[in-house]
């Protein structure tokens, strides 16, 4: 897993080009100016979010976070965005930019689909605090800005859900043309199910050829250089979803045997319960973090067969209980 966000410097012009001063941004951010004049620079998971947070408080347009998000210029798409309006539809081109996510930094972007709600979601994998809100809806804007420029149409999502209120409501829902929830579980995009098969007139299939095998290769080396414990970690959270992955599952997931599961994770110096346990923290702090989850809702969710179990195990890693690290988490984004 890439540990850092390759944040581009067209991102600097563009905030320039609505007002808000690049330089400012970076001062409040506590980053150095030079920033300004980089092609591209890496910054933590950290460094990212005091980034984001800055835009929001430099600039005096509530709905930064949409503007910097929304892009109907073809020849101003990424790359990654380049590949996902050549696929078929929108499905494809979520999909397919989940998948090249894991080039660029640590961070996923989740799908769950029923019957009538498609619902998508970003999870930064090395937060230690509350996502901020500008960056949210920008991630939301972007994801909206591929459906409607690959369909052709003024595609809206049934609603978007917020975990914290925000002020400009009646703005959002203007620009998603769709209701907004705010108190909501998770910080969530819902479609219709449909809308993922909705055909885009953007594809291109001889552009996509030219784009996906350079993407491939980059996550061949990316995967190729990660370290076979974080290998581990990932797969792990992947499968924490109410029950409590064995060595057997992850071994599965991996194509390679329970034994050399084992032995690999020896060489490294770890082994699998300690592993299950640092996925599980992680998860823990990005559940309290980003939701209003119950905490044995939470403790469901990583595989613990009680909230008692969950809550010993959290004080354990953070030293505290889950309810008051919450509290003081919260607290803190919101002085």
């Amino acid at each position: 897993m890439n540990k850092h966000f390759r944040f581009s410097g067209s991102n600097f012009l563009k905030l320039e080009e609505l007002g808000v001063p690049a330089s400012a941004v970076l001062r409040r951010a506590g980053l150095p100016q030079g920033f300004i004049d980089e092609p591209r620079v890496l910054l933590n998971t950290e460094e990212l979010f005091a980034l984001w947070r800055a835009v929001g408080e430099v600039s005096t347009n509530p709905a930064i976070g949409l503007l910097l998000g929304t892009e109907t210029k073809t020849e101003r798409f990424h790359p990654i965005g380049l590949a996902a309006l050549s696929t078929e539809n929108f499905g494809a081109a979520v999909r397919q930019m989940a998948r090249y996510k894991q080039l660029t930094c640590p961070e996923e972007i989740l799908e769950e689909t029923d019957d009538e709600e498609w619902r998508i979601q970003f999870r930064w994998l090395l937060a230690d605090e509350v996502e901020p809100r500008v960056l949210i809806e920008c991630c939301f804007a972007w994801v909206l800005s591929i459906g409607r420029h690959g369909t052709g149409t003024r595609l809206s999502p049934l609603r978007v859900e917020f975990v914290e209120p925000r002020q400009h409501v009646k703005t959002i829902e203007r620009h998603f043309g769709c209701r907004v929830v705010c108190g909501a579980p998770r910080n969530a995009i819902v479609f219709r199910a449909a809308d993922a098969q909705r055909p885009f007139v953007t594809r291109n299939a001889e552009l996509l050829g030219m784009l996906a095998p350079q993407f491939e290769e980059e996550l061949k080396q990316e995967h190729g250089d990660e370290n076979f414990v974080e290998r581990i970690r990932i797969a792990i959270q992947q499968r924490l979803t109410g029950r409590r992955p064995t060595i057997e599952d992850i071994a599965d997931a991996l194509h390679i045997s329970s034994r050399t599961l084992q032995r690999r994770l020896q060489e490294e110096g770890s082994g699998f319960q300690r592993v299950l346990e640092e996925a599980r923290r992680q998860l823990a702090r990005h559940y309290l973090n980003n939701s209003v989850l119950e905490l044995n809702e939470a403790a469901y969710l990583l595989g613990y067969e009680d909230s008692s179990s969950f809550v010993r195990a959290f004080r354990t890693w953070e030293g505290v209980p889950p309810a008051r690290w919450r509290e003081k988490q919260r607290a803190r984004a919101a002085s």
